[in-house]
């Protein structure tokens, strides 16, 4: 069963938390601190979490959003989790390119390859 929150969709599959974004532009300060705020929250009630974040709606992404993802992937690492990205258009792909994030991150192509390199 999937539980929503403000900007997220989140289903568990195989012990794998699957995030969505319901937002097609995450662009705005005040949403990418909310989004922030409950990625966090999630990361902090499981100890050794397996998070997913599907990017399948999304089409635009702030510089500041990969700040929150830098931020949010410091927290999982700290925490003992796995992070994983999916679904990354190609014109935002191409954003985690230029930047390096490409390197940080675990991206996948989409959320069923991720969901089976765990």
């Amino acid at each position: 069963m999937a539980e929503s929150q403000a900007h997220l969709t989140i289903k568990n599959s195989g012990g794998v938390r699957v995030v969505q974004f319901a937002d097609r532009k995450i662009l705005e300060e005040i949403s990418i601190s909310e989004i922030g705020e409950e990625l966090t929250q999630l990361v902090d009630d499981l100890d050794d979490i397996k998070l997913l974040l599907s990017f399948k709606n999304v089409e635009h992404l702030s510089s500041a959003a990969l700040g929150m993802l830098i931020t949010l992937n410091k927290h999982v690492k700290e925490k003992k989790g796995q992070l994983r990205l999916s679904d990354i258009s190609p014109q935002i792909y191409e954003v985690f390119k230029i930047t390096r994030l490409n390197k940080l991150f675990n991206i996948y192509a989409t959320a069923q390859e991720a969901l089976s390199n765990y």
